[in-house]
């Protein structure tokens, strides 16, 4: 069955192409006039939510409804209703093209340790790229397992033990070292940083994932997801410098603007600001 929006355009269609009268197009196709001639007025209320939505899809190319929508209502704290915003989302042909992916049947994962506290667990990890004229690069990335957040990634052509040492003397000076004493890291393309890691925060326990199992640290396989998806592929590089400067700006944009499904649709410097809020009150009432 056709629906009468759909009856309507193809009335339209048949009145601007092959004019026809409107009253022969809409007996044609079995609607009224009146809904023929009817155009729907966009009250201010919409034209604010549809400017929000072209502002975001521009600034953040990756975002799909999801995060707009939670943008919308935990950032900034809009009443929209979810099925207007979405309706205004899809009359603005905003919608992500994805290109779904063959699914592989693996062995179920075991449970995921949940951290209790900000700072309780790390993970690390590094990613590769390359720049315009073709040169690797690597990075060093380091995100806290309890609220998503990404306290620095390291960006340079190599990365040995020693700038391995100062990216983690930048991170723990203003954040602290893991107060649970452990770090999770995994089993690819680090083991030349093994010993300084372990060293250098001082932790009881260095955990290394399995080879080819990624699903033993998925918190920063995650992570690693978002900043190719989002970050690298977004961005071409000329120089390191360039790239590092991009990594800091868009590792700002991750943890204080953009909404965490993980987190239920809260950025992660609102999960952080929660945590000491509900310390200093188990404090207080103690």
């Amino acid at each position: 069955m056709v629906k009468p929006s759909q009856r309507k355009v193809m009335a339209q269609w048949a009145v601007q192409e092959k004019f026809v009268s409107i009253v022969l197009a809409c007996a044609t196709f079995g609607i009224s006039e009146t809904c023929y001639r009817y155009r729907r007025i966009l009250n201010a209320e919409n034209e604010e939510i549809a400017d929000w939505l072209l502002r975001l899809t521009s600034c953040h190319k990756r975002w799909g409804f999801g995060l707009c929508f939670l943008y919308l209502h935990n950032v900034k704290g809009f009443e929209w209703n979810h099925k207007r915003v979405y309706r205004i989302y899809r009359e603005l042909e905003l919608n992500l093209r994805i290109k779904p992916r063959r699914r592989l049947k693996r062995e179920k994962p075991g449970p995921l340790a949940v951290p209790e506290q900000p700072n309780d667990t790390w993970s690390m990890d590094f990613m590769a790229d390359q720049l315009a004229n073709g040169r690797s690069f690597r990075t060093f990335n380091v995100p806290d397992d309890f609220n998503r957040e990404g306290p620095g990634i390291e960006v340079d052509i190599s990365l040995p033990s020693e700038r391995v040492t100062r990216a983690l003397d930048q991170i723990t000076e203003w954040r602290g070292k893991p107060q649970g004493g452990s770090a999770v890291i995994t089993g690819r393309r680090i083991s030349a940083a093994r010993s300084v890691v372990g060293q250098k925060i001082e932790v009881s326990s260095l955990n290394y994932i399995q080879p080819g199992k990624p699903q033993q640290n998925a918190y920063v396989e995650r992570y690693n997801r978002t900043v190719r998806h989002e970050w690298l592929e977004m961005n071409e590089f000329a120089t390191i410098e360039e790239a590092q400067l991009t990594a800091t700006q868009w590792l700002w944009i991750y943890n204080n603007v953009r909404p965490n499904m993980a987190l239920g649709g809260i950025t992660s410097a609102m999960k952080l600001a929660e945590a000491f809020k509900l310390k200093r009150s188990t404090v207080d009432s103690h």
